[in-house]
């Protein structure tokens, strides 16, 4: 007789995880901390798994879903800024992005040898790696990097930058705390959620058949850029709230749920190299924005929005309030292309570099 196969149990701990890391995330929302959501999901999730002693595992099929739409968050400020605002500031956005990249490689490689081999050289860049820190995460999961520690040092750079940066703007000209003025992005319409369940259920398995690097998060990013192009004008790919909120949750779920005391340990170890490195991260921005003042004749406050390394959202919000023009949305944008280009590549770029090495 043919044997039933055993259907895998629920996990009764996700009855409490779920709902608290929604009620935190919303007190975390309204105090305006920043990436509210999935530090709430963190905190609740790593919570658990330490209180129990067992990692809190997310399905599969949830990772997909939360992955497809964070690359769908990730492509709306690349589609909605029209292109001739993106070709004046090309250069200067390439030459953000090249230090960028050379100072994360870097802080990466130190961190990788500081630890003696205990954080592997992909997990050490795509830590430090500056820009996009909802989508490293998942992308070092797709890589096979520890996104734990990932998560904890893309977050920690996140509030670094997030909180600091309403502490020196003041200080370069910006004084007004009026409301910020947002950019709508369209009606997201029936049109919108077909293509945005497609790109979830197929958009991994279409990148997979193409050979794409990291197919969960590439595919679905290159899908969005392709669909709003092909939408009637007006149309929003920026999903919902809600799906939002989901999806920063379901990340935030990933990172902490696979907790446990060695991981905490690892990432105190080399707590004090990853926060030295963050600030000659902003260090090394503050220089590139003299830089981008004179070559762009632009004010110092907006050379700097431009090349802060992470908080998009409080960084536009912030040029928003100080009337800064295009340069802040347009270098950001423009860096955080090639920053993801060439994460996805990561191991083939090791590999290389190690073999000339």
């Amino acid at each position: 007789m043919k044997q039933i196969p055993e259907l895998p149990i629920f996990d009764r701990r996700w009855l409490m995880v779920a709902p608290l890391s929604i009620a935190v995330g919303f007190i975390f929302y309204r105090w305006n901390i920043p990436a509210a959501w999935i530090l709430a999901a963190i905190l609740c999730a790593g919570g658990c798994a330490l209180l129990t002693g067992r990692e809190l595992a997310v399905h599969s099929e949830v990772e997909v879903f939360a992955k497809a739409l964070i690359a769908m968050i990730t492509a709306v400020p690349l589609i909605t800024t029209p292109p001739r605002q993106l070709a004046l500031f090309i250069l200067p956005g390439l030459m953000v992005a090249a230090v960028t990249l050379v100072m994360s490689f870097a802080g990466g490689l130190v961190l990788a040898r500081a630890s003696s081999g205990e954080i592997t050289q992909e997990t050490a860049i795509l830590s430090l790696l500056a820009g996009g820190a909802s989508i490293m995460p998942p992308l070092a999961q797709e890589l096979g990097a520890d996104y734990r520690y990932v998560a904890l040092s893309q977050y920690l750079r996140l509030f670094t930058v997030t909180i600091t940066l309403p502490l020196i703007t003041p200080l370069l000209g910006l004084h007004s705390q009026g409301a910020v003025a947002t950019q709508p992005h369209g009606a997201f319409t029936w049109m919108s959620w077909v293509v945005m369940i497609f790109i979830v259920v197929f958009g991994e398995r279409v990148g997979k058949l193409l050979h794409f690097p990291a197919a969960g998060l590439s595919t679905p990013l290159v899908l969005t850029v392709v669909a709003y192009f092909l939408l009637p004008a007006g149309t929003s790919l920026l999903p919902p709230d809600a799906v939002l909120v989901a999806a920063f949750a379901v990340i935030g779920w990933m990172a902490g749920g696979g907790l446990s005391t060695s991981a905490l340990t690892s990432f105190a170890r080399q707590l004090p190299i990853t926060i030295a490195f963050i600030a000659t991260l902003l260090a090394g921005c503050a220089a590139m924005a003299w830089l981008l003042h004179g070559w762009l004749d632009v004010s110092y406050l907006d050379a700097y929005l431009a090349t802060t390394p992470g908080g998009l959202e409080a960084v536009l919000a912030l040029s928003n309030e100080a009337n800064s023009g295009p340069v802040v949305a347009s270098v950001q944008i423009i860096r955080l292309l090639p920053i993801l280009i060439i994460a996805g590549w990561l191991p083939q770029l090791i590999r290389l570099f190690v073999r000339k090495k």
